[in-house]
């Protein structure tokens, strides 16, 4: 099982133990967090059909200089985009392109920004034009399932009352949810413990602790839940070439509950966004 440590004094890298933070890490990832919501919500006025993924990315980038911000997928692990852009049957890290966005399409735009070395991260479903009804109602499934997986954050609580949440709740909808990829820790790190499954069993897991911080992003798809990695190395589509959604956000666990630092300041939470 995991250990637990003081964040302020643990090394900025992965040990295995879970970092425990402060008050003043909390105000450092609510800044990171409002940032990365108020960079999805610029893009609410730009992702439109005959937009290529490619012109977002450098929108998204550009949002970042302008408010001191370093993208945190730039570069990482050799990834050369500012962010992933996740289309209709794409899983996760969909990479930026020149091919332009055609009516119809859902797309999930995921940014991570480093602001005076936090991390946030998330992510959300953006719908372009008429969509089908079944991925009107994937996109709402799946934003439900993620909210359901936060409310069930708070000290005491285990990893697999999160992924039990959303699992009962999406497999009841006769969808399913990924296995393949997690919700992660993070802080000054991109990636840190804990993995936060998005299935599981009530009271399994690892036991969640006031100041924890991780994100919270189920990948729901309307056919089977199995996925595959493309010859590029990233991008993870389904393997039944059904629709897929996502959403994240970046959540720390307070004395009492949950704070969400990724909540969007312009209320726009989850497709259809006005116009």
């Amino acid at each position: 099982m995991h250990s637990y440590v003081d964040a302020a004094s643990a090394p900025v890298r992965k040990t295995g133990q879970i970092k425990l933070h402060n008050a003043e890490a909390f105000a450092g990832m609510r800044r990171a967090g409002r940032l990365v919501a108020e960079c999805l919500d610029m893009l609410v006025g730009v992702v439109r059909p005959g937009v290529a993924t490619e012109t977002i990315d450098r929108l998204a980038a550009e949002f970042a200089r302008d408010h001191g911000a370093l993208p945190a997928t730039l570069m990482y692990r050799g990834y050369r985009k500012s962010t992933c852009t996740s289309i209709n049957h794409v899983v996760c890290h969909g990479i930026p392109n020149e091919k332009p966005l055609r009516d119809g399409d859902i797309v999930n735009i995921d940014v991570t920004l480093i602001v005076d070395g936090w991390h946030g991260d998330s992510s959300r479903m953006y719908a372009l034009g008429e969509i089908p009804r079944r991925a009107e109602r994937l996109i709402e499934v799946t934003y439900e399932a993620m909210m359901r997986g936060i409310e069930a954050v708070k000290p005491g609580a285990s990893t697999g009352d999160i992924g039990h949440a959303i699992q009962t709740f999406v497999e009841a909808q006769h969808m399913s949810v990924v296995r393949d990829f997690c919700g992660h820790g993070l802080g000054r790190l991109f990636h840190d413990e804990p993995n936060i499954v998005h299935v599981g069993r009530p009271g399994e897991g690892t036991l969640l602790r006031p100041g924890m911080f991780f994100t919270i992003e189920p990948m729901i798809n309307l056919g089977r839940p199995h996925v595959k990695v493309l010859s590029d190395g990233w991008t993870a589509v389904t393997r039944d070439r059904s629709l897929s959604a996502q959403f994240e956000h970046t959540v720390g666990v307070t004395d009492t509950g949950v704070e969400i630092f990724t909540l969007s300041p312009g209320g726009l939470h989850k497709p259809p966004y006005p116009a």
